[in-house]
Parts: structure tokens; sequence; C-alpha cells
């Protein structure tokens, strides 16, 4: 089970969006209490973060959406995410939001949501409605959980933090591998860490 941190710490949001310089990525894994989570970045930038999924089958997804080939050698940049996530999981309230992050092939409307959920502090909670009027597109609740569904870089753009207007758990981990249980679970056992105890109408106001 993932640890609780009890009280929420105070919260540092701010992620950097960048167009990261063309180079390929390199990919390392961080154990998670549910398993592993694989972490790509380039020279300048992350480009994929991922649970539960095999090294070979995640390195193939951030190259197909980002166009990029896979390194040998980790790079500096991979190393400080690594030791970001192993402090995401220790109770740092948001050690990733101090890495540079390029969305490489998203669309604009998934920039746009992604962008809206990346400003959602540790220990808060949005709703996919929420994220829509956000961005200046009231009503479009279900495309903005799309876009959210292909989040590339989880954790580091925190979409475990959206969740349906009811304060019911709604979905997790778009294209990543594992049962939709599984993926559930670990979204819950995520809010838990940040304080978040669902269902949690009462945290959307």
């Amino acid at each position: 089970m993932t640890r609780a941190c009890g009280r929420a710490p105070a919260s540092r949001i701010g992620r950097r969006f960048v167009d990261a310089a063309p180079g390929p990525f390199g990919i390392a894994a961080v154990t998670a209490p549910w398993g592993t989570i694989h972490v790509a970045a380039t020279r300048d930038a992350i480009v994929g973060l991922s649970v539960l999924s095999p090294p070979d089958v995640f390195a193939s997804v951030v190259a197909r959406h980002t166009g990029r080939t896979r390194a040998t050698a980790p790079g500096a940049l991979l190393e400080r995410a690594v030791a970001a996530v192993e402090a995401f999981l220790a109770c740092d309230p948001d050690p990733l939001a101090d890495l540079p992050l390029d969305l490489g092939g998203s669309g604009a409307w998934d920039r746009a949501a992604l962008g809206a959920v990346a400003d959602v502090p540790w220990g808060e909670v949005t709703s996919y409605g929420r994220i829509a009027r956000a961005i200046g597109r009231p009503g479009a609740a279900r495309a903005a959980g799309g876009a959210i569904g292909r989040n590339p870089i989880g954790l580091a753009i925190p979409c475990h933090r959206v969740i349906a207007g009811d304060g019911s758990i709604g979905g997790y981990g778009g294209d990543w591998l594992g049962t939709r249980d599984e993926l559930l679970a670990i979204k819950r056992e995520l809010l838990a860490m940040e304080g978040v105890h669902l269902p949690a109408r009462d945290r959307l106001g």
C-alpha cells in the first residue's frame, strides 16, 4: 500500500512546459508500492511517465508519440526525474513541478486541458467539468476527460487529481497497461497519500 502522508504539505505548482530540442530519449524505472513506474526523458525535458507498462512497451509508446528514438545512456535529467518520482512517493509535495515537460505529439486541445491539470496542487482535486471551464469550453467535460486520459506524463501532470463532478473517482490511466480496477486502485492510493478520500464532492465546492 502507498504510504499516507497525513496533512497535506504546502503545495508548489508552476510546471514548466518546453519544446525540447531534437534528440533521443532514455528511460528508467522507479519501484512504487503497486508496481513499476517508467520515466522517459531527453536531454532537455521529460517526455513520458507511465504506471505498470513494461519497459519495451513504454519505450515504443514514447517513440510513437514523440517521433524520437530511444537512447542507450540515461542522461542527467532522467536521473533527476527518477529522484523526483522517488521523492514524490516519499511525500515531498511536488518535486515533479521542477522538471521541464514536453508534450511532444499532443494536439492543441490536449495541451490546453493538460496545462489546466498541471495547475492542480498537491492535496486538492478538480473535476473534468472544471477543467473544461478553465480552458474556455464549458460543457466539454467528456472531451476534457479524453484529453486527460491521453496524458503522456502522468504524476508530473497530476491527472489523478481530476475526479468526476459528483465526487466519485472518474477514470484513470488512458493507454496505460493494467486492468481498469488496478488503475483506479492506484488513483485511490495516490489521492489517499495526498489526504483526499473519496467520494470527495465537498472538495469540489
